[in-house]
């Protein structure tokens, strides 16, 4: 070691050393909440190894040797940490501070703190669950809640109990949000180190005109000219550099591609996957200008010097299920209150600054407050394979600040069950699961990697599944085979980062073929490897480009695509464009229908099926791969269970008017619902859902000697629906009293009621016909009056009333005056409370009372 540079002494966290180092000496865990740029992640790290003097650990500190693996979320992150703490030291990476991420270590012999991903480390806990060797493990910025580190931390939280007591533990966080972290690292205590913030000013920087919000992957590159525009706005009304936040590294590129002609101001980019000499320019700082363009990396897993104004686009990337491959990736969404925050501080962290808000001030409110735990949102599929293999299958005994959603945790049980990785029922790994588990991929990939190595050898089963892992460019084109061959000549960023990912899988299979040179075409090779890792995807052509996946999903491949004129494909990404009927093949390769079976052997079953389709009953037996009817014959003879079952999803979907409906089973089914509605039980729920959920009651046996759907209209539902009423009661005998078909009126006509509607029963009636009644009539045991609809002679409606004594007082006046002139013939008494009612004219009613 060369000595400590100055730039470590200045660092805000050594402050908050001595009262850490405490935490660790008592209860042995502790969380560090430090904004981004105290030194949390570069300073600590060092003192807690005792790789600093006195002044720097903290005045009377130990400075014991000890060592230190620190995790960091981001490859980028680990690297950056690591080369950090070595610039301090004075030193090399590798010497007394090295980093291993996946492909890459960079680690000497007399190395005290490694930095690693936190991937990194659950692979090592996995391999060796003492940590043999390792005295503190910091798990750095935790606040962001990535799901690999919440696994992490209740693992070694199973360590610290079970195996090593001594074991250090330290969740670092940027944000003071640390009572859960408290909690699942056993009532740990909260040590605070506070940097120095600066004023910074907001300027809410709206696009001019609406944009459409983010979809899938996919950003509005009207949005993307517009955070250009305040780039340049920034530059030339404020000092220092602009650090303008992104959610990608494609939006990074398309951004910088309009920031051109900026004179002596450099544009720099920065994410994951930028080169390692990009990253220590930014880090490093300039004498001159600089825009940096970064993505959330830089929220606080980064601290770029000289900074005075951010530029926040608002949005971010956040793991979700990518329905498009079946796998956990990233989505573009808006980004939380939190991490504007954090995004705004940066812009304070030397000086006073500003940020420009690329979004309105009234949408901030409506903005999530934090971004959603990964664990909440994400596939569970490679969470759920390493709680299996650490021995707790459904996660019910780790320390996690949230419990994973149960129907997440099954959908992964399901994925590990097929592909062999756990046992059905007890969830327990396999040891087929533990190699899985072991590769560092996704299990779908992991899968096709160690099944496909023994058939086409191991270093093109490599290839073929790093082009999954990490979806190629586009412009690699739609057919998997094609894009294999452009990454293998291609001297691009994508094609270096395949060659090393492939190199590592490679590496990590043992037990199967070891030569580069298995057999079959690199399309034979890239199908097999994409129907291993997705057999549900794996689908027939239907005609016109379109195809059907063994998942149930339609998908057509674009216009002139070489993939058309494949019989059979393995999908490996497709997507379902905004208004799209059916989805999108992005990424496939042809396959034969034997390797569709095999791959998807699972998914193949034969039997008879009997269904309900089009209208009608459909018997065959079928041999199928899920969706897809491999051989069809009919089915003359059914098995009347099976007919059944068709029949009773028929009546669900198209409901019960299959059924023979005369006037009076509807009028019943209308006094019933009347009575349910007003009375209750024991009065029985007719709705169409009630009476489906109740076909074995009142649909038997009639619908068990069904056959197809002429023999549903033979079924005569007024009599099916007697079996439901209450007869075990003695109710039954009541309905006509309670909910009688008609009602006599003072004529001395008997009137049908109309309960189509039942809260509300309808007597049409002619007006005449109602004279001399005061009160308006009553059913249902008095509790519901009827609603009258007086009728003209004509029989059309003149009034609607509930309350009689009210009309004949007040509202019979006025219709009096307007009818009386067209009806003459029509008796229209001055008092219709005490007239005579009639259903005849005044000339017929005479004749009538005079006998003749």
């Amino acid at each position: 070691m060369t000595g400590l540079r100055n730039d470590a002494l200045r660092l805000p966290v050594r402050d908050a050393l001595p009262a850490l180092r405490s935490a660790l000496e008592g209860p042995g865990s502790a969380v560090l909440c430090a904004p981004p740029g105290t030194g949390k992640t570069t300073l600590v790290p060092l003192a807690l190894a005792g790789l600093l003097d006195g002044r720097a650990a903290g005045e009377g500190a130990a400075s014991g040797a000890r060592r230190v693996v620190v995790a960091e979320p981001r490859r980028i992150a680990a690297r950056a940490a690591a080369r950090r703490m070595a610039w301090l030291l004075g030193e090399k990476v590798g010497d007394s501070v090295g980093y291993t991420v996946r492909g890459e270590r960079v680690v000497g012999p007399r190395a005290r703190v490694e930095v690693v991903t936190t991937g990194v480390l659950l692979q090592r806990l996995q391999r060796d669950q003492e940590l043999a060797g390792v005295d503190v493990v910091i798990l750095d910025e935790c606040h962001e809640r990535h799901l690999d580190a919440d696994t992490v931390a209740a693992f070694l939280m199973d360590v610290r109990a079970a195996l090593r007591p001594d074991l250090r533990l330290v969740a670092a966080s940027a944000t003071t949000d640390a009572e859960g972290w408290s909690r699942i690292l056993g009532d740990a205590p909260v040590v605070e180190a506070h940097g120095i913030a600066h004023p910074v000013e907001v300027v809410w920087a709206p696009p001019p005109r609406a944009v459409r919000p983010p979809h899938g992957m996919r950003v509005d590159p009207a949005l993307l000219g517009h955070v250009a525009s305040v780039v340049r706005r920034a530059l030339a009304e404020r000092d220092g550099d602009v650090l303008c936040f992104l959610p990608g590294v494609g939006e990074i590129a398309r951004v910088a591609g309009q920031l051109t002609g900026l004179g002596d101001v450099e544009v720099l980019q920065v994410h994951g996957r930028a080169p390692a000499a990009v990253q220590d320019a930014v880090l490093a700082g300039s004498a001159g200008r600089r825009v940096v363009l970064a993505t959330s990396v830089a929220e606080s897993s980064l601290t770029v010097p000289g900074v005075r104004v951010v530029v926040d686009s608002g949005l971010a990337r956040e793991p979700r299920v990518d329905h498009a491959r079946g796998l956990s990736a990233l989505a573009t969404v808006r980004a939380s209150q939190a991490a504007g925050r954090q995004r705004a501080g940066r812009a304070g962290r030397e000086a006073p600054g500003a940020v420009y808000r690329c979004w309105a001030e009234a949408e901030d409110g409506r903005l999530p407050r934090f971004p959603a735990p990964e664990i909440k949102v994400a596939d569970l599929a490679s969470f759920a394979l390493q709680a299996a293999c650490w021995g707790d299958p459904d996660a019910t005994g780790l320390a996690l600040l949230d419990p994973p959603p149960g129907g997440a945790m099954a959908a992964a049980r399901d994925v590990l069950v097929a592909v062999g990785a756990v046992e059905p029922g007890s969830g327990r790994a396999t040891e087929r699961g533990a190699r899985l588990a072991r590769v560092g991929l996704h299990p779908r990939l992991a899968r096709a990697l160690l099944d496909a190595a023994p058939r086409v050898g191991t270093r093109r089963a490599a290839q073929a599944v790093a082009l999954l892992s990490e979806e190629p460019p586009r412009e690699y084109g739609d057919d998997l085979a094609g894009a294999w061959r452009a990454a293998r000549r291609g001297g691009d960023a994508y094609a270096a980062r395949w060659r090393t990912e492939a190199g590592r899988l490679a590496s990590s299979v043992s037990g199967a073929s070891r030569a580069g040179d298995g057999g079959g075409s690199d399309e034979y090779v890239a199908g097999l490897v994409a129907a291993l890792a997705f057999p549900e995807r794996v689908a027939r052509s239907v005609g016109g480009g379109t195809y059907l996946m063994a998942g149930g999903t339609r998908a057509e491949v674009r216009q002139g695509s070489a993939l058309a004129g494949a019989r059979w494909l393995a999908v490996a990404v497709a997507d379902r464009p905004v208004g799209a009927g059916h989805a999108r093949v992005l990424l496939a390769g042809p396959v034969d229908e034997d390797v569709a079976r095999d791959a998807a052997a699972p998914l193949h079953a034969e039997g008879d099926e009997v269904a309900w389709a089009g209208g009608a009953l459909v018997a065959r037996h079928v041999e199928r791969l899920g969706a897809v009817e491999l051989a069809v014959r009919p089915l003359r003879d059914p098995d009347p269970g099976l007919v059944r079952a068709a029949l009773v999803e028929g009546l669900r979907e198209e409901g019960t008017g299959l059924l023979k409906w005369s006037r009076g089973a509807r009028e019943l089914r209308e006094r019933l619902a009347f009575l349910h509605h007003h009375l209750g039980a024991p009065w029985p729920d007719v709705s169409e859902n009630a009476l489906h959920a109740r076909v074995d009651e009142w649909l038997e046996p009639e619908l068990s000697r069904a056959r197809r759907r002429a023999d549903l209209a033979g079924i005569d539902a007024g009599q099916a629906l007697g079996r439901l009423l209450p007869w075990a009661t003695g109710a039954a005998g009541r309905l006509d009293e309670l909910a009688p078909e008609r009602l006599e009126v003072p004529s001395g006509s008997r009137i049908r009621i109309d309960y189509s509607d039942p809260g509300q029963p309808v007597l049409a009636v002619k007006l005449q016909e109602m004279f001399g009644l005061a009160r308006t009539p009553r059913i249902a045991d008095g509790a519901v009056p009827v609603v009258v609809h007086l009728l003209s002679p004509a029989g059309r409606p003149a009034a609607v009333t509930a309350d009689l004594a009210s009309f004949w007082s007040t509202g019979y006046r006025a219709v009096r005056a307007d009818l009386r002139g067209r009806y003459p013939k029509h008796p229209w008494p001055e008092d219709p409370a005490s007239a005579e009612p009639t259903r005849y004219t005044k000339a017929r009613q005479a004749q009538r009372s005079s006998g003749t």
